[in-house]
Order: C-alpha cells, then structure tokens, then sequence
C-alpha cells in the first residue's frame, strides 16, 4: 500500500503562493486518475502526477484519496523537493516523493503514474524480465529494471519510498528507461506527456498479462529492440486515439462511482 499520508502540523511546506496551472491541465489529470481505475491500473491505491505546465519545477498530484474519486479541488501543487505548496492542511500521499525525484532526475519526464497492477507485480519477484511482447508496449524494450529497495533502505523497509533518497535511488535505478518495477511493490511509469503515461501505464498492464499467458504456452519471441523502437514511434503517435475511448468510458464510471459515494456519505 502506497498511500501514507501526512497532515496538519506536517504540512507546514504550505505556501500562500499559489500558482494556478491552466484548467485543462487539471481537468486531464482529474481525467487520468479515473481513466487508470477503470482500466483496472489503480484501484483505492497508486497515483498520477504531471509536471505544472507553468512551473517545471513543480508537478500536480492529488491528495491522499483513491484516484476514482479524484476532483479539480483534490489536486495540490508540489515542489521538487516534495513539499506540498497549497495542501491547506489537506492529506498528502507519502510516496510523492516517487514523483519529485523522478522530476528532478528526468527534465523530460513530464508526467508519472505509480501503480500495483496485478499481473505486473509478479514480474518484480522473479527472474524473469518483463519484456515488450507486443507491439503496443514497445517502450518496455528490452526488460523493465526492478528496484531493490533493500539495497537503499536495508532490510525490514515497509517497501515504500518515503523520502527524497529513496525516491532518488528510484529514479537513479529507472534511468532513462519508461517503466521499472518496484520489487514486492508494483511499478512506476513515465512518459514526455500525461495522455501517453496513462497509455504506457495500461500496456504495462496489458503487456504483463500476455507475457504471463504466453509463456505457459511454449517458449515466447519478444519484440526485437529494433522493432520495439519503432513500434513507439508509430504506435505512440496515436495515443490521442486511446485517451479519447477511455476518457468516454471512465467518465460514466466516475459518475456512477460519485452518486453512490455521495448516498452512502449522507
């Protein structure tokens, strides 16, 4: 579980600065968050993030609160250092720092989403590498890097990156790849915009589970790293395509989702 929070006195990184992205970027991030629950990437847990349009050396995360349910007034504006700056006394996740080190790390990573997607987390336990079997996840390459946090935290860590070094030695660890699984945890993907992380989020879902199906069948031929460059090229050119057909559907999921959460609050 990733979503420790703090509260009250410990936010007290709260600046009455508050510099307001534009309401599209907020609007697609409160879009990002339902669209990776109703695909199934996050559930009650995980998170997105997106680096201020107006401020790279800032990202917009929500609070503490499952991604379903995620509004424009739940989303807090952080540094890079992973202070919230507008949290007003509001629960913030423990694992921003996943987000802040990967910003501070990678200039052209512009947006982040760290999840626990079922048939991924198997992948961080073995020996196996999670490669790119299909065209759709060419920007797995050649094998996802596993970060072992024992070799950070030592042993008897809750398995969480709870602070800046940890988050640095994540980053550190994920280097100039797209996605590295978190072992015992889950895994965390990046990407130059919002609409095309979401999508390498679900196709390190989709790309999981079909490597998983495939190799009980017999032996399994990846893609070549020749063919996985390219198939991001062509594939990633049309993220607009995905964005558009799960926003549709994620949108009448959140609202039947808000209704009910809305009786059962009263």
């Amino acid at each position: 579980m990733c979503d420790k929070s703090i509260s009250g006195a410990e936010t007290v990184a709260d600046s009455s600065k508050k510099s307001s992205p534009h309401s599209a970027q907020l609007l697609d991030l409160v879009i990002a968050n339902h669209i990776l629950y109703d695909q199934g990437v996050l559930d009650a847990f995980g998170h997105v993030s997106v680096r201020h349009e107006q401020h790279p050396d800032r990202f917009l995360l929500a609070r503490n609160m499952a991604p379903g349910l995620v509004g424009a007034d739940d989303i807090v504006e952080f540094d890079l250092e992973g202070a919230p700056l507008n949290a007003a006394g509001r629960s913030v996740y423990l694992e921003r720092f996943i987000h802040s080190e990967i910003y501070k790390a990678r200039p052209d990573v512009m947006a982040v989403v760290h999840s626990h997607s079922p048939s991924v987390v198997p992948f961080s336990v073995v020996k196996t590498p999670l490669r790119a079997i299909c065209h759709m996840a060419g920007f797995i390459g050649a094998g996802a890097p596993i970060f072992e946090i024992r070799d950070f935290a030592g042993d008897g860590s809750d398995l969480l990156i709870t602070n800046n070094a940890l988050g640095a030695g994540l980053a550190k660890t994920l280097a100039d790849k797209s996605v590295i699984l978190m072992r015992g945890h889950g895994s965390t993907a990046v990407a130059d915009s919002l609409k095309k992380v979401v999508f390498r989020a679900v196709y390190t879902e989709v790309n999981a589970k079909t490597q998983s199906e495939a190799s009980r069948l017999g032996e399994v031929t990846f893609l070549s790293e020749a063919e996985a460059a390219t198939a991001v090229v062509s594939v990633e050119g049309q993220v607009a395509r995905a964005w558009d057909f799960w926003k549709k559907t994620a949108t009448a999921t959140h609202k039947a989702l808000s209704n009910e959460f809305d009786v059962f609050s009263k």
